[in-house]
């Protein structure tokens, strides 16, 4: 039997006079793999704040085991800024106790690529947001815990780091693990448990994220509860993950039999028939089309000889490593960006939109409605389908109340999902999207999905968030470092394919050179050792022809003789030295 690792017992919460957790009773035990859904502001961090004890309850008990070990990955960052990583994640041990540790070189390796000192180096307050959550989860990686509990683990990581993350949690068989985040690919991959947060109490449902979207249209069949459009939302979702590709649905314990009788007569989530027709007419047949492009960033070479075609409806999501010019490809296509060599043609009717990871200065005086309303009072999104502007707020999760709300109280999220309503209330013809998640809940994500799910343009999607990539675009490329820009026909897992045989050839080239290094050493050593062994008898020698020299200093043919044989021996040794301090150079190197 499990051993139980925390309970919490008739617990409440509240903060000003917002109860966020009324009575609730729970229990996480060893092994548990729970994820914590729920819209923002319902009280999922403070669910793992009173759980891990950083939060005490109003009232209710919270209990753990005597041996418990526990660590919270939470969404704020207290370490001092002048510590350096190799303090905050390893404190004061000596590197002779950790360097030889496998758990932490693999966990150095996964999140931050390698394993070099200058990593353990560098002072915290010098590092990016990204780079300080992956120090925050080396940190608590390393630890041998009971209990994890991870607030948003995959912000700020590419689809390569989700995916590493996932595995490595996985391989840590009997850790108990409790995760808020709205990747819900991370969810299906990590969970087997899901605790849906809502209105101060929990609803406890079995299997991961696929697996609790079933179990809410299945509760929402029998009952009243929900409303038409979130009951139609749950099975259009729950239809699209039936149908999809076979690896979504190997974790989630699907009730096939269930499922299918769910989403009978439900339609495809596109009608791409009639959206590539709406596509053409506001369109036409060409929108970008790249003939051996160039791209720079300063001095900075990212790709090279680029050919791509891109037409009316196509739905592209893009992914690559960090640094590999996927924004900068974006800022390119919508002339932000110059290409430095070949062609770009747009089309004539071309109406970008693009949605960077930078927020739009807003005035903070304005009503979110009225922000949207500078914009346009209605539009229309495809199908003939048209929305007004409060119509289009709340689909994008600001309600009737929240339309009231002065732009300068808004969140960051909220302030990122306005600029997105902004930019739809404009009509663009092509929307160009770099991380448009960030912040969102599932809900909230699950109505943007809707959304484009009806948009009748081209659709460029840069994301972290695998599940979103897949559910709304039909094509993939990937930037892979090297200048170019590859079709992936199997989407992302033929992206994480790549990059891992990409890796493995890293690792060969550099056993080899490190291989070829130390042979290097080695005989650069022994060539050390014969240099000085031949400057110490050419000494000798010298020595030796000199004493010869005093000796024959009135014998004239004997002394030429000495003294050319000096003169030879000098220069050798001049040569020896010359090669010596050579080899030395190169050791030191």
């Amino acid at each position: 039997m499990a051993r139980n690792v925390v309970n919490i017992e008739e617990v409440s919460k509240a903060f000003d006079i917002k109860e966020l957790l009324v009575g609730v009773s729970l229990g996480v035990s060893e092994g548990d793999r729970i994820g914590i859904v729920g819209r923002n502001g319902s009280g999922k961090s403070t669910l793992m704040k009173v759980i891990a004890g950083v939060e005490s309850p109003d009232s209710g008990r919270v209990t753990k085991s005597n041996s418990a070990r526990i660590g919270i990955l939470s969404q704020v960052d207290h370490e001092n800024p002048q510590s350096t990583v190799g303090e905050v994640v390893l404190g004061d041990s000596e590197k002779h106790e950790w360097a030889s540790e496998p758990n932490i070189r693999e966990v150095f390796t996964g999140l931050f690529g390698s394993f070099d000192d200058h990593i353990f180096e560098r002072k915290f307050g010098e590092l990016s947001g990204g780079e300080r959550r992956r120090v925050g989860l080396a940190k608590l990686l390393i630890n041998e815990l009971d209990l994890i509990l991870l607030d948003e683990p995959t912000n700020h990581l590419d689809v390569e780091g989700v995916a590493w993350l996932a595995q490595y949690l996985n391989n840590r068989k009997g850790l108990a693990l409790t995760v808020v985040t709205h990747d819900r690919w991370f969810l299906d991959a990590v969970t087997d448990r899901t605790w849906e947060v809502v209105e101060g109490k929990v609803e406890e449902y079995d299997g991961g994220y696929s697996a609790f979207v079933l179990a809410k249209a299945e509760r929402a069949r029998q009952g009243s509860v929900m409303d038409a459009r979130r009951n139609a939302l749950i099975r259009k979702e729950l239809a699209w993950l039936r149908r999809g590709a076979p690896a979504r649905t190997t974790k989630p314990k699907f009730r096939v039999d269930a499922a299918n009788v769910l989403i009978q007569g439900e339609p495809e989530p596109r009608n791409q028939g009639e959206l590539l027709k709406f596509a053409l007419n506001r369109l036409g047949k060409t929108v970008y089309e790249a003939h051996h492009l160039q791209v720079k960033l300063g001095d900075n070479e990212l790709i090279d000889d680029l050919y791509w075609n891109i037409g009316p409806g196509d739905r592209i999501g893009i992914v690559g490593i960090n640094g590999a010019g996927k924004t900068t490809l974006m800022r390119t296509l919508v002339g932000e960006i110059q290409p430095t060599a070949g062609k770009l043609v747009t089309g004539i009717t071309v109406k970008p939109a693009f949605l960077t990871q930078h927020l739009a200065e807003l005035d903070p005086s304005w009503r979110v409605l009225e922000a949207v309303e500078k914009v346009a009072n209605r539009v229309e999104i495809g199908g003939a389908r048209e929305l007004s502007a409060s119509q289009l707020c709340e689909r994008l999760g600001f309600d009737r109340e929240s339309q009231w709300t002065p732009v300068g109280d808004l969140s960051g999220g909220e302030k990122r999902r306005l600029q997105l309503t902004r930019l739809l209330m404009d009509s663009p013809n092509v929307l160009l999207l770099d991380e448009p998640t960030n912040d969102f809940d599932i809900e909230t994500l699950t109505e943007l999905e809707d959304l484009l799910d009806s948009y009748g343009g081209t659709l460029i999607v840069i994301s972290h968030d695998r599940y979103f990539l897949e559910r709304v675009c039909d094509r993939f490329v990937g930037l892979l470092g090297d200048k170019s820009v590859r079709d992936l026909p199997r989407g992302v897992d033929e992206y994480l394919e790549l990059r891992q045989d990409a890796m493995n050839q890293q690792t060969v080239a550099q056993k080899e050179k490190k291989s070829s290094s130390a042979a290097q050493e080695r005989q650069l050593k022994k060539d050390k050792v014969r240099l000085e062994r031949q400057m110490e008898k050419a000494d000798m020698r010298i020595n030796q022809l000199l004493a010869e020299q005093e000796a024959a200093a009135f014998e004239s043919s004997n002394l030429m003789e000495i003294e050319r044989e000096l003169e030879k021996i000098v220069l050798e040794k001049e040569n020896l030295e010359q090669e010596w301090l050579h080899v030395m150079l190169s050791l030191d190197s």
